[in-house]
């Protein structure tokens, strides 16, 4: 049972359940489907949006300023190509090939927010998962400040593209 962003609900369930049971575990999970709904409700009006056009300015800003900030900062690390996406859930990613994958939403960032993503995930070209020793090395890289910036990151929101 999962309740989207955008409210949607969604129920799924292996055969041998069957859609009576299924559904009865739906109705007795339904006060926390209507919570759930609530709370991302409130969470969307925060969610600031930005027009198509600002997309694109923001595009360009993050595929000229992004790759060069990365390849700065990967000094003692083995860094590949680094690209810049319309990602939507993720402020970055690494590849098992080593390569860095950065959303372009991240340029409207503050540059010190930017430095701690792009240092995240040149940390996963060490450690490819959230261990302790991943932990560690990124708390390294950035002085002791890495749950401080993780809790500024987390207050951060990727941005809704406006239809209009």
């Amino acid at each position: 049972l999962t309740v989207k962003p955008s409210g949607a609900v969604r129920l799924s369930y292996p055969a041998p359940v069957g859609r009576r049971r299924a559904l009865a575990f739906l109705d007795a999970k339904a006060e926390w489907v209507v919570a759930t709904q609530r709370r991302m409700a409130e969470r969307r009006e925060t969610i600031p949006h930005i027009t198509r056009q600002e997309v694109e300015r923001l595009r360009s800003e993050a595929a000229r300023t992004l790759p060069p900030l990365t390849y700065a900062l990967a000094e003692g690390f083995d860094v590949g190509r680094v690209t810049v996406r319309a990602a939507r859930t993720k402020w970055g990613s690494c590849s098992a090939r080593n390569d860095i994958s950065l959303s372009l939403f991240l340029a409207a960032l503050p540059r010190h927010l930017q430095e701690f993503v792009i240092i995240h995930e040149l940390c996963h070209t060490v450690h490819h998962n959230h261990s302790a020793a991943f932990h560690a090395l990124v708390d390294r890289c950035l002085g002791g400040r890495e749950r401080e910036l993780e809790g500024e990151l987390k207050r951060c929101r990727i941005p809704i593209v406006a239809e209009a």
